[in-house]
């Protein structure tokens, strides 16, 4: 189902267009009688997120790291450095 409003209506009930194209529906934004925008859901993609990645690769807009990132080192080697720190820094 597709609704019209007005530019005006549109903006005047903001929160009611995007209820109905959250619902699934579009909607048409006229101004003087013709339409002008629409406004409809986003279809969620259909690839997974490593088909995208691919793609985005493919393309050059997304550069592979040279080389794999190692985990996180940990900056305290002594269990408890934190909270000897705070104390420390708190007098």
């Amino acid at each position: 189902m597709v609704t019209t409003y007005s530019t005006y209506d549109a903006k005047a009930k903001f929160s009611e267009v995007m209820r109905r194209v959250r619902d699934g529906e579009t909607v048409i934004v006229s101004y003087r009688g013709d339409p002008v925008a629409e406004i409809k859901p986003i279809k969620p993609p259909k690839t997974s997120m490593e088909e995208r990645m691919a793609e985005l690769e493919r393309r050059g807009v997304l550069v592979p790291a040279r080389e794999p990132r190692m985990g996180f080192k940990p900056s305290a080697h002594r269990p408890g450095a934190l909270k000897r720190f705070l104390e420390e820094r708190n007098g």
